[in-house]
């Protein structure tokens, strides 16, 4: 699971980690280092450092370089699981790109430079948080210009495929807003898996999936394996068939790649239990057994001493609407030690929250297992991690392994503040806080606040709670409002416990003021200022949006006779004030209690009317106050990174040295991945 931060709680926060002995703080980076690289559309792009990596051991530095190779090996994969159109889509821009020697300045190409750093940035032509298709400001007839200007054999064309095939074929997947419009379609009145346009499945029914896996899902196993994880599914001669990604099966060129720097890297590792991970990661990339790949997060789990990580295969499902396939991602990093003291004393107290949550004891865990919690410092992300980045991850996503083995919680700690660099001064926290008090809080707390905020939701949030015996997995019980409802919970973990006494007590918080500041924030974000990711007439889509908004609308709703939240409105402008802090977390333990229900009972009715009635639809008179109030700020709703470039230093065939260096054309490493890590063929 993955915790994402809103741009708008960014734009206020100014954190700065301090680390021991030879990792510099982030305070004490370089200040010279420039932060945003670029800005367009509803992105900016921004870049972060890698503090201590200079003077890691060469054994350490070539172990992460390794991986780094792993990481943007499979870079290619996450495009083909977007849309199966993507990679020739990809190629197609980037041959444009290169190659063009026409007038780069005029207007129409600034407007297909501004389209094709959309596609870059969302691995795909579909928005990477809404899934809705983007459409080009330039035209159909430029782009045939384009593509006719430049030298045939750039560009991605079939066997015998001429270049007209080539635009005949594109042109209604650009242009027509009718051919593929969303990703990712989880509107429960209509078939989730033929209209969305995912790579995912190809030839199948929402109905023919469903009833697919009531036949192959053994119930009555314990330890179930993440079906559907690591394949594509699709008829073949009119049979139901799973194409696995693996060494010899569907993207194997790519995993090939992928296992040759995982064996490298195994060779290296920090520890014996870091090398059988490894070992078994790879076992699995050649095999495609989702019992190896249970097997290997069980040793990953168990590898809490290794001070290098990463995270590296077929993770998160939120891109298919019935939760079963998995993106590809991975995330190399390691452990920022003094900071990840914070986080620690969080996990090594997980029993007491468990203990004193609100919901029912039936459904808690009677023995909280195997939290491990740190601080990360990342060196490269790729795949569903990268350009838009987590800053909060919690693994693995198997609720039995996680029960019996327990969870690795992160806080990405370097991308967090490069995300709080960027976003200073940006006005956001000024225009939408209602008074002078929440204003001083939130420059006194909110660095804190959103720190305890991702630490309880990934530590506490996602590790807590018990499935009823008997009943199915989330996604098998709860579908297409699995993911939305989890991320709830887990929010509303987080909320209820950041204003206990107990974090005082273990002194990760001064004052409970440092709550009172993140419930400000979740206020407003819930219901306003996240509307600032949508264009008129759009609903919310995307699971944390409706998480967040459902969490909020309901404790409004709830707490309307007392006027818990109120709304209230100054010169013409909305605001959402919160009158008691205490009743509102009752109010969050309440929808905790309630959620958690769901989730163990597996309360389908239930479920779907909670995200339906708060987290779905969207108020159109406050949205277009909130989009007229974001205009005058200038600020964009979302962000992503330019990853830091690894070198090899080589002397003969020996690497005696590992150098960093930090790009800031974010065009240029597209082209650049593009060119070096292309592995899978054009349609597969």
């Amino acid at each position: 699971m993955k915790y994402f931060t809103p741009i708008f709680m960014v734009a206020f926060l100014a954190i700065a980690f301090i680390r021991c002995g030879e990792q510099p703080s982030h305070s004490r980076q370089n200040e010279a280092f420039k932060v945003v690289a670029d800005q367009f559309a509803d992105l900016r792009i921004l870049r972060y450092q890698v503090p201590g990596f200079e003077s890691l051991p060469l054994q350490q530095k070539k172990l992460l370089y390794y991986l780094y190779e792993a990481a943007l090996a499979g870079r290619d994969i996450i495009w083909d699981q977007n849309y199966k159109h993507n990679l020739c889509i990809r190629r197609t821009l980037e041959a444009i790109i290169n190659n063009y020697r026409g007038d780069r300045n005029s207007e129409e190409f600034q407007k297909f430079m501004v389209y094709a750093k959309w596609v870059f940035f969302s691995n795909g032509i579909h928005h990477h948080y809404s899934t809705i298709k983007f459409a080009p400001e330039f035209s159909q007839e430029f782009f045939a210009e384009l593509v006719k200007s430049i030298p045939a054999e750039t560009l991605p064309l079939g066997d015998g495929e001429t270049v007209a095939a080539l635009l005949a074929k594109l042109d209604p997947i650009l242009f027509d807003p009718e051919v593929d419009p969303k990703r990712v379609n989880l509107d429960p009145n209509v078939d989730m898996i033929a209209s969305s346009a995912t790579n995912f499945y190809e030839g199948v029914t929402q109905k023919e999936v469903e009833n697919y896996y009531k036949k192959v899902i053994d119930k009555s196993d314990p330890h179930p394996i993440s079906y559907g994880l690591n394949s594509k599914m699709m008829k073949e001669n009119g049979k139901i068939v799973e194409k696995v990604w693996k060494v010899d099966g569907m993207y194997g060129p790519a995993i090939e790649k992928i296992v040759y720097w995982l064996d490298k890297a195994a060779e290296l590792a920090d520890t014996e239990q870091q090398k059988a991970a490894l070992e078994k990661l790879v076992e699995y990339y050649r095999t495609g057994n989702l019992r190896t790949f249970d097997e290997y997060n069980i040793l990953w789990v168990q590898d809490t001493l290794s001070f290098t990580d990463v995270v590296n295969g077929f993770i998160e499902v939120y891109g298919d609407p019935l939760g079963y396939r998995g993106a590809f991602e991975s995330v190399v990093s390691f452990k920022d030690l003094e900071a990840t003291k914070r986080i620690a004393a969080i996990s090594e107290n997980a029993q007491y929250f468990e203990d004193h949550s609100p919901i029912m004891d039936q459904h808690k865990k009677k023995k909280v297992t195997g939290i491990s919690a740190k601080v990360i410092t990342v060196v490269v992300e790729s795949g569903d991690a990268s350009p838009s980045t987590p800053i909060g991850i919690n693994l693995p996503n198997a609720n039995w392994i996680r029960k019996e083995y327990g969870s690795k919680s992160v806080n990405l700690g370097n991308i967090v503040h490069a995300y709080n660099e960027a976003g200073k001064g940006g006005g956001s926290l000024e225009e939408f806080a209602y008074s002078q008090e929440e204003i001083d809080r939130a420059k006194k707390y909110a660095t804190l606040a959103a720190d305890l905020h991702t630490d309880l939701h990934e530590v506490i949030g996602h590790a807590s709670g018990a499935i009823n015996p008997g009943v199915g997995t989330p996604k098998e019980t709860l579908k297409n409002y699995a993911s939305t409802l989890e991320e709830a919970r887990a929010d509303l973990v987080a909320l209820y416990f950041i204003m206990d006494r107990k974090l005082v007590d273990i002194g990760v918080t001064p004052s409970l003021d440092v709550g009172k500041a993140e419930y400000d924030r979740y206020i407003r974000n819930g219901l306003m200022q996240q509307l600032r990711r949508l264009n008129p007439g759009e609903n919310l889509e995307e699971a944390h949006m409706r998480n967040r908004q459902l969490v909020a609308k309901w404790v409004y709703k709830h707490g309307a006779a007392e006027k818990v939240i109120e709304r209230k409105v100054r010169d013409g402008k909305t605001y959402f004030v919160i009158n008691d802090y205490q009743k509102l977390r009752d109010l969050f333990g309440q929808l905790l209690r309630e959620i958690q229900r769901i989730k163990s009972e597996g309360d389908y009715a239930a479920g779907k009317a909670l995200v339906e009635d708060y987290g779905v639809q969207v108020d159109r008179k406050l949205h277009r106050e909130v989009l007229e109030r974001y205009a005058k700020l200038n600020i964009a709703p979302y962000s992503g990174f330019i990853n830091p470039r690894l070198v090899p230093v080589k002397e003969g065939d020996e690497i005696v040295d590992v150098k960093i260096e930090y790009p800031d054309n974010f065009v240029e490493q597209m082209l650049e991945y593009g060119r070096d890590y292309s592995f899978l063929p054009t349609y597969n």
